[in-house]
């Protein structure tokens, strides 16, 4: 069964098209990647399947539920740190945790959830005194709250430095292995390429591409870069290189290449090089990274 189905999705405003019919299939476990510019559709589609806002034409559903008719059904089963939450100032974290476990109905201890999320020292602060980053994490207990089987997450790494960011990652992983299907929205690409298995790009309320990193990688006809470690090099093996097949640019610092290469042409790189009596000490290929994936998708033609 998926767990988010989405067909012919479409949401305008007047004059201006939010989303225009958007077809998404997320399966059950599987952590999906959420991506586009801001004003792409993605915080539209989170509203539509959370039933607070209402599509124009075409359906959303979740767990082969229509999220605009099972809305109650549909919360239950799922958990939500949104963009830009607040919290209840006067309220401590044990009380946010409190009055979710008692909206699910859910037997977890409240601070069970706090030392989840790494804040269970400020159980009994008042939610005011949070930093960015303790609020980011609450609202993530929150979300885990009653063992939800969606989790939707929001722009989740907000205000956490690099090790909340790291925890969170680990948290992620650990819903995903429990069963959870994860669908991550995130301006932080190198957070998505680090946990998601497919991810999905959204340009102007259009979905414009949907696979793995490697396969969109693949697909973007991205180069690698391969950078080679090399004693002995001269302009006769350097010229060679540049004549080859596949090769795009080359660039040297000191002892280290650096070639932009095509898929297989890696081999005859390194091949050209030694036939020519270079010595390869070493060798690594960058491949490009969603970041870069991301710019040429959103900014391209394609």
């Amino acid at each position: 069964m998926a767990a988010i189905e989405l067909t012919g999705l479409t949401k305008r405003y007047g004059d201006v098209t939010a989303l225009g019919g958007v077809d998404l299939t997320v399966d059950e476990g599987e952590i999906f990647g959420f991506l586009g510019p801001n004003g792409a559709g993605k915080s539209t589609t989170i509203d539509i399947l959370l039933d607070f806002v209402r599509p124009t034409a075409g359906e959303a559903r979740v767990f082969d539920m229509d999220a605009q008719e099972k809305t109650l059904a549909v919360r239950e089963r799922t958990g939500v740190l949104p963009d830009g939450f607040h919290v209840y100032d006067r309220l401590t974290g044990r009380q946010h945790i409190q009055f979710v476990v008692e909206s699910k109905e859910a037997d977890e201890a409240p601070i069970d959830v706090l030392e989840r999320v790494g804040i269970a020292d400020a159980a009994d602060r008042k939610a005011g005194g949070y930093s960015k980053g303790m609020t980011q994490r609450l609202a993530l207990g929150m979300a885990l709250t009653g063992d939800p089987d969606l989790l939707i997450l929001d722009e989740p790494s907000t205000g956490l430095d690099p090790t909340g960011a790291r925890e969170i990652r680990e948290i992620v992983r650990e819903e995903s292995r429990q069963g959870t299907t994860i669908f991550f929205s995130s301006h932080v690409l190198s957070q998505v390429e680090a946990v998601c298995d497919r991810v999905g790009i959204l340009r102007a309320g259009e979905l414009i591409a949907v696979d793995s990193v490697e396969g969109l990688r693949d697909a973007a006809g991205t180069e690698a870069r391969l950078k080679i470690t090399v004693d002995g090099i001269d302009d006769a093996a350097l010229d060679a290189v540049r004549a080859l097949d596949g090769v795009s640019n080359v660039s040297q610092t000191d002892s280290q290449l650096t070639v932009g290469v095509a898929d297989g042409s890696k081999t005859a790189v390194l091949n050209a090089l030694e036939e020519r009596g270079v010595t390869v000490r070493d060798f690594e290929t960058d491949e490009s990274s969603l970041e870069e994936l991301f710019i040429s998708y959103t900014e391209g033609e394609a």
